[in-house]
């Protein structure tokens, strides 16, 4: 537990590391309006937060930086609302709500603003369902007990998925079915079939048709989208703007990692709903260890469309990309809904 001068301490420390990117020093701490200790005293207190290991000294007669211990301290413990710049968010607002002819296109400028305004790199993830909706629904029996789905979407893509046709059910109940799902479905996005099935179309099936507890259940699973990621980047090249990546070969590594849609997929997979931050070597992957990634998450009816990250390094101004990701996640989400209710 850091007492309240270690962590004021540990505050402007990471502050100054964040904007000058040079090792910090005692002399220049207490040079500080709102620390208000002696040269001695900070010095006293940066080697206790080392040997705690919140704080690194690079070279012997340097200062100190945060270690990846320090940089999670003061995200979860020291770091205050950032307030954004007013211009920034209007530019933030208007994007997303701008009438694009794709929300693909809506993404991709989000991922090039957004990588304008932290010279970090962004990088955003969405599945292609929420463009994607339903055209027409069929089904052709095998026999007794299962029969071929053939689900067409609005942009062509055909898929036939074998489905078990529940004991006691007969195929002409199944087509009466069949025509309530395209009545009700058709021109739905894939995003909200789920919910239009089980309150419309199941409210239907009650009302036409024996067992439709088991048949939703069916139509559950032959809908289930098995959703295509795009990824969209911006600012891939910032990097090389960071003090800290003048080694070419280091930026090399990070700039070919980007280049790997599966490894890129594996990092985003699973994260949590809200802002997440990961820092250094909480990061998986090697490449990165000496980065850190900000990512929010945007959804509809609580199923998640996608994610966007802000990758750059530890060295970050984690307050402001908190901030920036915090707005756009929602405005993206709110934006979303009003586009397919």
């Amino acid at each position: 537990m850091l007492t309240e001068r270690q962590r004021m301490i540990l505050h402007a420390i990471v502050d100054d590391y964040i904007r000058s990117a040079e090792p910090v020093g005692s002399r220049s701490i207490s040079k500080r309006g709102d620390v208000g200790f002696s040269p001695a005293t900070i010095r006293n207190e940066m080697a206790d937060l080392e040997e705690l290991g919140f704080l690194e000294q690079p070279h012997t007669s340097a200062g100190r930086v945060p270690s990846t211990k320090g940089y999670r301290y003061y995200v979860d413990h020291l770091l205050g609302k950032s307030e954004v710049n007013e211009h920034d968010v209007d530019l933030i607002r208007s994007l997303v709500t701008e009438k694009m002819n794709q929300m693909e296109q809506v993404i991709q400028h989000t991922a090039t603003i957004l990588s304008n305004l932290t010279n970090y790199t962004s990088i955003l993830l969405g599945p292609e369902t929420f463009s994607t909706s339903l055209k027409h629904f069929g089904l052709v029996p095998l026999d007794a007990s299962s029969a071929v789905a053939i689900i067409v979407t609005n942009t062509g893509h055909v898929e036939n998925r074998t489905i078990t046709i529940p004991a006691g059910i007969r195929m002409d109940e199944m087509e009466k079915v069949v025509a309530i799902l395209n009545a009700k479905l058709v021109g739905v996005p894939f995003v909200r079939l789920r919910s239009k099935l089980y309150s419309e179309v199941g409210q239907e099936l009650e009302r036409h048709v024996d067992h439709y507890e088991q048949i939703l259940q069916v139509l559950d699973q032959a809908l289930e989208s098995e959703e295509e990621h795009r990824i969209f980047l911006g600012g891939t090249t910032n990097m090389l703007t960071q003090p800290e990546f003048k080694d070419v070969d280091k930026v090399k590594t990070i700039l070919d990692l980007l280049e790997e849609t599966p490894t890129i997929l594996k990092m985003f997979s699973g994260i949590p709903s809200g802002i997440q931050v990961r820092i250094g070597t909480e990061n998986d992957h090697k490449a990165i260890s000496n980065c850190s990634i900000i990512t929010a998450t945007y959804a509809i009816d609580g199923q998640s469309l996608g994610t966007i990250g802000i990758l750059g390094p530890t060295r970050m101004e984690y307050g402001k990309v908190i901030s920036l990701l915090d707005i756009i996640s929602k405005d993206m989400a709110i934006q979303l809904s009003r586009w397919y209710k």
